[in-house]
């Protein structure tokens, strides 16, 4: 994938750490930058529908107003704007469409309803292609200082993690980070074995070296491709939410992958992605199972 990184913003201090961070990312990726706004003309006491115009160029100008920010820090940075009129679900996730990957801000606050982590963020994170980047208010390039890790969490097979996997050795590569990957792991009831996996599980010696062996073995087409990122493998007993928010202080990226499930009230997007999202202090990646 070739495309731009692309940033939602919505004038919340939140998305304007996230266009920040998106402009980092595509200077170290050597993409071009896209700007996005979703907006829709609020009809006001005292106006009326031809003021559609005027609330606009409002919105333009506060757009422009953030990229010039943007493009001060970073003039060698291709940056393109889009203000659109429309929902913001529906313009946001058409924006991921054919972008590297799409980041927002993590909270929205004042008289524009922010993207996350309310119902319309929910709600792009599981019907977007590509992966969708939270950034929290208040996020600095210090952040992103030598010596912190690109978090990555690993479950079930190795086809079930590869596009996760991918992402944050990928990341780690332009960062000259270190990838932490890590495998939860549980306890299940016996019954939930079968004669197959009870023999697999002699052979490796007990849960936790078979755990080890399964993250290893996803491991070893990534560490093929990037030999110059190191690794830490990391295999410990416990949820996954709980074992992946334990190593946080050590992030500067949290990448956890999601399988949108739907329900009668809307998308849901997996119990550990969506407890990351709440808790973890860095940014961030949640992409989606190819």
């Amino acid at each position: 994938m070739t495309g731009p990184i692309t940033a939602g913003v919505d004038g919340t201090e939140e998305s304007v750490a996230a266009l920040g961070w998106a402009a980092r990312e595509a200077i170290r990726r050597g993409r071009a930058l896209r700007v996005v706004h979703a907006w829709r003309f609020q009809p006001y006491e005292g106006l009326d529908a031809a003021d559609a115009e005027t609330q606009a160029g409002w919105v333009r100008n506060a757009v422009d107003e953030a990229v010039r920010t943007v493009t001060a820090r970073h003039p060698e940075l291709e940056v393109s704007t889009d203000v659109v009129e429309g929902p913001a679900v529906d313009t946001l996730v058409a924006a991921a469409a054919d972008a590297e990957m799409l980041v927002l801000g993590s909270r929205g606050h004042g008289p524009v309803v922010g993207f996350l982590l309310g119902s319309v963020g929910q709600q792009v994170i599981a019907a977007a292609k590509r992966p969708v980047v939270l950034v929290r208010a208040g996020d600095r390039p210090t952040g992103e200082a030598a010596g912190r890790e690109v978090v990555v969490g690993q479950q079930g097979d190795p086809e079930d993690s590869a596009e996760t996997l991918r992402f944050a050795f990928e990341t780690a590569a332009a960062r000259g980070a270190t990838v932490r990957a890590v495998r939860a792991w549980t306890l299940p009831p016996v019954f939930a074995y079968s004669p197959g996996s009870l023999e697999l599980l002699d052979e490796a010696g007990g849960l936790e070296p078979f755990e080890k062996k399964a993250l290893a073995a996803a491991l070893a087409p990534l560490r093929e491709r990037f030999p110059g990122v190191p690794v830490v493998e990391h295999v410990e007993m416990g949820s996954a939410g709980q074992v992946l928010l334990s190593v946080t202080a050590r992030a500067q990226l949290m990448v956890v992958g999601r399988r949108a499930h739907r329900t009668a009230v809307g998308a849901r997007i997996g119990s550990v992605a969506h407890g990351v999202l709440h808790h973890a202090g860095c940014p961030v990646a949640v992409v989606p199972h190819g």
